[in-house]
């Protein structure tokens, strides 16, 4: 399994929106893509605009080709990206150690 991390910077007084807009855009656009396997939204409480995701999936593939370079992605873009303060950080990682 592949964990992406996307760090988003949002607009101030923009969180309750956001969230609902994250929450929208997951369960309507990238729950229908394949390899999707999950995920968790966090908001930082020190810097409350600040927010990471969690998506998980099956290959890195999965992502950077049958959901990035399909007509979900823009599709997830116009119902998040409106908050945006700046372009988010996105990185993918893959397990190496975890707790019993």
């Amino acid at each position: 399994m592949i964990l992406e991390l996307a760090d988003f910077a949002i607009l101030p007084g923009q969180n309750a929106a956001f969230e609902a807009a994250v929450q929208r855009g997951l369960t309507t656009v990238l729950t229908q893509t394949q390899g999707f396997e999950g995920f968790k939204l966090n908001r930082c409480i020190e810097a409350p605009n600040r927010y990471i995701l969690q998506v998980f999936w099956t290959t890195l593939e999965h992502d950077t080709v049958g959901f990035r370079q399909s007509p979900a992605f823009p599709q997830w873009r116009a119902i998040v990206g409106p908050f945006f303060a700046s372009a988010p950080v996105v990185q993918h990682f893959e397990l190496v150690a975890k707790s019993v």
